[in-house]
């Protein structure tokens, strides 16, 4: 069975899916670390983000691995490097090239092939996994999602101001709706949930019951 979990950054996709996946005892597929790995390595190398071809190839070249939470580009934890604000305005532009999204789609259809997973992005349903038994696509506002961002940088010691994090998010949101490729949008059989003034708790329940319902 494959549940997928769209939305945009903030919108409480990721947590959503880690807890669903422990609640249903699912596998959990981090779609987003894998692109902040590419990122990560494009940064490694000195590869320019705005070498389309040459982006194309580290994407096919790494050799991207999770182990539970945990995500390698090859022997190395990556894991928390893959967080820091440089990173995330790299995978935003990185994300972009048809290239990574069509050696991300055919790892991540590769990491879900037999198993029960959990898998969260922003073309799961579209694109990835177009035949999910179970489709979400979250929404947040876009203040929320950004204070949301600020808590998390905060408490791993990024001193990054709210303004900043609201603006990258802004640009990140326009740039993933309108980009040409796997463009973020709900697939036409998705349940649209708006969590801005839900707990993550009530976002859990929610889920939960509804894959319950649909198979009964």
């Amino acid at each position: 069975m494959i549940v997928t979990i769209d939305g945009p950054a903030g919108s409480g996709k990721s947590t959503a899916a880690r807890r669903l996946a422990d609640r249903l005892g699912f596998r959990f597929l981090d779609t987003g670390a894998m692109y902040r790995a590419v990122a990560w390595e494009c940064l490694r190398r000195g590869a320019p983000l705005d070498d389309c071809e040459r982006i194309g190839k580290v994407a096919r070249e790494v050799e991207i691995s999770l182990d539970g939470d945990a995500i390698y580009c090859g022997d190395e934890d990556v894991t928390e490097k893959i967080r820091s604000t440089e990173v995330t305005r790299a995978a935003s532009v990185v994300a972009l090239n048809a290239d990574v999204r069509a050696a991300m789609v055919e790892l991540q259809r590769k990491l879900a092939k037999g198993l029960h997973v959990i898998t969260e992005g922003r073309d799961q349903g579209t694109v990835a996994f177009p035949d999910a038994d179970f489709k979400f696509f979250f929404e947040a506002d876009p203040g929320e999602r950004a204070s949301r961002r600020h808590r998390e940088l905060a408490q791993a010691g990024n001193d990054v101001s709210y303004e900043e994090i609201l603006a990258q998010i802004r640009e990140r949101d326009l740039r993933d709706a309108t980009r040409d490729v796997a463009p973020l949008k709900p697939a036409s059989d998705a349940v649209r949930v708006d969590t801005t003034r839900l707990t993550a708790d009530e976002v859990l329940e929610l889920l939960e019951q509804t894959v319950q319902q649909k198979q009964t």
